[in-house]
């Protein structure tokens, strides 16, 4: 998959877009104070913030302080994409230098809100300040508090760039912490409509334009059920459904349409990588099967040499039935594992045919013994010994 460069947005405005206005001090001053060496993962800070909060709000408040109070931009590296870095190497390299582009905040702030037990999503969308679209791509985080969904950019609340010098300078605000849906649609638009958390999303026309309600007369989106339906997905569809939404809601600018080339790249290779691993996944149960009909054949094949042996030397009754129903239930279990075998294309079909065609002919065969031990077993002793009339092949599938 093609890593989606994100960049920071210069950002001018402190305005608080009118929410209500929550003392907050305690939390961040408890943060301020966390110990350097519990900095060096997000696990170790979650840790730390459940030890010190309770409440969702509180540790949301504490995750967001956080980040913002202590990642720098990292403008030296804003440009630099590195295609082998995953995204736990980012978050290593985030909390080691203390500074990253504006993923890397949403990545960090997202990840510690999580350990903290609270429910998290990264955003990719583009922004808009002044009514000026920015033509830079930019993340964000949205966040389930207390059982509604709201919208946090812990880079704007960090600090902003200098126009004159292109110098970092930190500047922690909250204006754009724990903002509702209807509010941070004023700036922040996803490229995927789900992430607007609103029934009725607008369009990328619609935002570039400045229109930021959405329009009613159309038909109701259910964004919290779409959002269960896309939780439901497989990783491949989950791009694909997403693909079709960026798609849908207007290819209007450059970085709408490659974020709907990224989704669909995405879509491919995890379709692809959903097959290789099911292949992966059936080659390992036919190998468990091929393992279980080689013993249910030697097993059989024992058998056969035993009833040809007259049944001799002498067993009980029980070790008797013994030796063929165990052979004839391992034949059985391999027919019922073939139902776990997803049909999919597979190079090795034939094969699999073959050996399903092979444990039908051994259940036959095996069927037939089973049953004249059942009425040998049901036989006074003198009458035994005349039923052995005959010798019998071993147990090799014909070809």
């Amino acid at each position: 998959m093609k890593n989606i460069l994100f960049v920071f947005t210069l950002l001018l405005s402190t305005l608080s877009f009118g929410q209500a206005k929550v003392n907050y001090t305690s939390i961040d001053k408890k943060m301020a104070e966390i110990p350097s060496n519990l900095t060096t993962s997000t696990d170790s800070i979650a840790k730390y913030i459940n030890t010190h909060f309770k409440t969702e709000n509180d540790k949301i408040r504490a995750a967001f302080y956080w980040t913002a109070a202590n990642i720098s931009y990292d403008i030296e590296n804003m440009f630099v994409v590195n295609y082998n870095e995953t995204r736990q190497d980012r978050i290593a390299k985030t909390l080691k230098t203390k500074t990253g582009i504006c993923v890397d905040y949403a990545v960090v702030f997202n990840e510690i809100a999580k350990a903290t037990g609270i429910k998290t999503v990264l955003i990719s969308g583009y922004t808009k300040i002044n009514d000026r679209v920015s033509n830079l791509s930019h993340a964000w985080s949205a966040a389930k508090i207390d059982g509604k969904w709201y919208l946090f950019d812990p880079t704007w609340g960090s600090g902003y760039v200098n126009s004159t010098d292109n110098k970092y300078i930190r500047r922690t605000n909250f204006s754009f912490y724990k903002m509702t849906p209807e509010l941070m649609i004023n700036s922040h638009m996803p490229f995927d409509y789900l992430w607007q958390f609103m029934n009725y999303p607008i369009t990328n026309k619609e935002f570039i334009e400045g229109i930021i309600a959405g329009d009613e007369t159309k038909e109701k989106f259910d964004f919290i059920k779409e959002i269960d339906k896309q939780e439901s997905l497989s990783k491949a569809n989950q791009f694909f459904e997403s693909s079709q939404r960026i798609q849908k809601n207007g290819m209007k600018n450059q970085l709408i349409s490659q974020a709907y080339v990224d989704a669909t790249r995405s879509w491919n290779y995890e379709k692809d990588k959903e097959n290789r691993d099911k292949h992966n996944e059936n080659n390992s149960k036919a190998n468990a099967i091929v393992k279980q009909f080689n013993e249910a054949i030697k097993e059989l094949n024992d058998f056969v040499h035993y009833r040809n042996n007259q049944f001799i030397p002498i067993l009980p009754d029980d070790q008797i039935k013994a030796k063929i129903q165990i052979p004839n239930d391992k034949l059985k279990k391999c027919k019922e594992d073939f139902l776990l075998i997803e049909p999919i294309e597979n190079a090795n079909t034939d094969n699999l045919n073959d050996l399903k065609k092979a444990v039908d002919e051994m259940i036959i065969k095996s069927e037939s013994h089973l049953e004249f031990v059942k009425n040998y077993l049901s036989k006074p002793k003198l009458v035994r010994k005349t039923m052995f009339t005959k010798k019998y092949s071993s147990g090799i599938p014909s070809n």
